[in-house]
């Protein structure tokens, strides 16, 4: 179970508010690191999203591991999928709203789920209720033991 993710983003607060309204919840700044917002879903698991300045990065080993580089891409390979209370319809009106690239996106017939490019930036995968049907029944532990013997046999 994934509790929390960060993401990063040029205007932290709006996309902490608008992931909010997605989400159904609420943003706020985040306390520990300026210029930092988290978006709370208030679900029964937890669930926030981090939203960082872009540029901000995490060290190892440092006690303060928060740093900013200026020269960072703006795309990266992280992404995440995140179940949601909101309709499909609701999701693009607000990704479209926002000018945000949105389209649902069949995963081989598996599941599939509806990709929303953050400032058409960062991915979030978004879930409403019937696709995280799909999803949870893919992911159920023997589906996913089915598609691995599949796999390896083909």
């Amino acid at each position: 179970m994934i509790h929390h993710i960060s993401i990063a983003a040029n205007q932290p607060q709006h996309v902490a508010e608008v992931l909010a309204e997605l989400c159904q919840g609420q943003a706020i700044p985040f306390p520990y690191h300026e210029g930092s917002y988290i978006a709370l879903t208030f679900d029964p698991h937890g669930t926030m999203i981090e939203v960082l300045p872009r540029g901000t990065e995490l060290k190892p080993g440092e006690e303060d591991s928060w740093s900013s580089n200026p020269q960072s891409s703006s795309y990266n390979a992280f992404h995440a999928a995140v179940s949601i209370a909101a309709s499909e319809a609701q999701i693009y009106q607000i990704a479209k709203r926002e000018g945000w690239y949105v389209q649902t996106c069949d995963r081989k017939g598996f599941f599939s789920v509806i990709e929303v490019w953050i400032e058409n930036q960062q991915l979030l995968e978004f879930l409403p209720p019937t696709l995280a049907a799909q999803y949870l029944a893919f992911t159920e532990p023997r589906s996913l033991q089915q598609f691995l013997s599949m796999m390896a046999n083909s």
